[in-house]
């Protein structure tokens, strides 16, 4: 809307639509698109059940693009290294673990007496609450 609306509104003391509570907004539909569509994009699968992308032209012939043809080739290598998944993924770790910052032994100290502290804490909680259910039970079939 624009505020050429507003200011007639106003003028001509149409206040009914705000005490409605506002205006709606007017739904438009969405503009189609200009340009014609030559192919369209398909996937197939082959005997191996691996999708490959394939392009129709109007007439519905299929035509393989260049991805769907160097998924072909490459499925006729032999199988992956096992190895060099291992090597790669050890890389990886070394990697990872060079980004991590390290706590000095102040940190370490304090870190490790916050768990502990919290260990006995809960050790206690619960041990209490066995007892005092044990004792329930006890008492009540006992």
């Amino acid at each position: 809307m624009s505020d050429e609306r507003d200011g007639a509104d106003a003028a001509n003391g149409n206040d009914t639509e705000d005490q409605q509570g506002g205006r709606t907004a007017v739904a438009t539909r969405p503009q189609r698109p200009t340009g014609k569509r030559s192919r369209q994009r398909v996937g197939t699968r082959d005997d191996t059940g691996a999708v490959a992308s394939v392009a129709l032209t109007r007439d519905g012939a299929a035509v393989e693009d260049e991805r769907a043809k160097k998924a072909k080739k490459a499925k006729k290598s032999p199988g992956p290294n096992p190895v060099g998944y291992v090597f790669n993924y050890l890389k990886q770790v070394v990697a990872e673990l060079r980004k991590v910052i390290w706590p000095n032994r102040k940190q370490m100290i304090t870190y490790t007496s916050v768990v502990l502290a919290f260990l006995v804490f809960m050790v206690a909680v619960i041990g209490l609450a066995d007892l005092g259910l044990a004792r329930l039970v006890l008492f009540v079939f006992g």
